[in-house]
């Protein structure tokens, strides 16, 4: 048979265009087509209305501890307890309170530092377990309610951390200073603290606080939970605080002029529990 070279350039492109099209035929079967695969799906943590595991809803991102409030961002209501607290009468008049930091001259003399107190801690369980029961079988309430005796300070321990006894020589300033609802919130150096004024005052001396805060903004002060030596509770309308497993509160004292060491305890119940980490 002959053929001409026209004929001859036909045949060599049909061929060619039957072998093109085996080709494509068999990348699309074996799926490395790039134009036939389905776009992947995006994880969970990233569609719309969801939120990666430990992240805050909504926001992308894990949840922020809680922290100290600043002062003067959360008003305080009516203290339920003031009845209970003497609240002066309009004839009294107190001399105004120094500022806390001055309060660090009553620390006992020769106190360990507090990278002293850690090393020991272990080997003084025991004894500091002993010594807090021998404590509160030594203080007594004063006739009228549960103001502690003497002259109505506490005792600064020396076995505690220096932060501890510099929260106890600060309460103890202004431990039999009358009670005012509101006393202590404008400033620490007032002549009358309400229950946050008071519990304020003795963590400014320990450096523990920088400015006054109301009892609904100690709910969030340090860290959630008790402490190993102070552990404050607070709720919007009051507040108080164990130092060392003794009570300080405005609450169930003696008379206008009773200490805020208490002996004894009361019921938590409604409020909630804030420590300093580390104390």
């Amino acid at each position: 048979m002959r053929f001409n070279r026209r004929s001859l350039a036909a045949l060599a492109c049909s061929l060619a265009a039957v072998a093109l099209a085996a080709c494509g035929d068999a990348k699309v079967g074996t799926g490395s087509s790039q134009a036939t695969a389905k776009p992947a799906t995006a994880p969970p943590s990233l569609v719309a209305g969801t939120a990666a595991p430990g992240a805050a809803a909504g926001s992308g991102a894990p949840a922020a501890a809680g922290g100290g409030a600043t002062g003067g961002t959360a008003r305080e209501v009516a203290d339920p307890q003031e009845a209970s607290s003497f609240p002066a009468p309009a004839t009294v008049h107190h001399a105004a309170a120094a500022t806390p930091k001055k309060a660090s001259a009553a620390i006992a003399a020769g106190a360990p530092s507090d990278e002293e107190v850690r090393r020991e801690l272990s080997q003084m369980q025991a004894a500091e377990a002993s010594a807090k029961q021998a404590q509160h079988r030594r203080l007594t309430p004063v006739a009228g309610g549960q103001s502690i005796g003497g002259n109505g300070t506490l005792p600064i321990p020396a076995n505690v951390p220096e932060t501890v006894q510099k929260v106890i020589a600060g309460a103890n300033e202004i431990t039999d200073f009358p009670y005012v609802f509101g006393g202590g919130h404008a400033s620490f150096v007032d002549n009358a603290y309400d229950c946050s004024g008071s519990v304020s005052y003795a963590l400014a001396a320990g450096g523990l606080l920088s400015s006054p805060e109301t009892s609904g903004e100690l709910e969030s002060w340090g860290a959630p939970g008790p402490g190993r030596y102070i552990t404050v509770f607070a709720n919007a309308g009051h507040t108080y605080m164990y130092v060392d497993g003794v009570l300080y509160d405005t609450a169930g004292r003696s008379g206008v002029y009773a200490s805020r060491w208490l002996v004894g305890s009361v019921d938590n119940s409604g409020f909630v529990e804030r420590h300093w980490p580390g104390l």
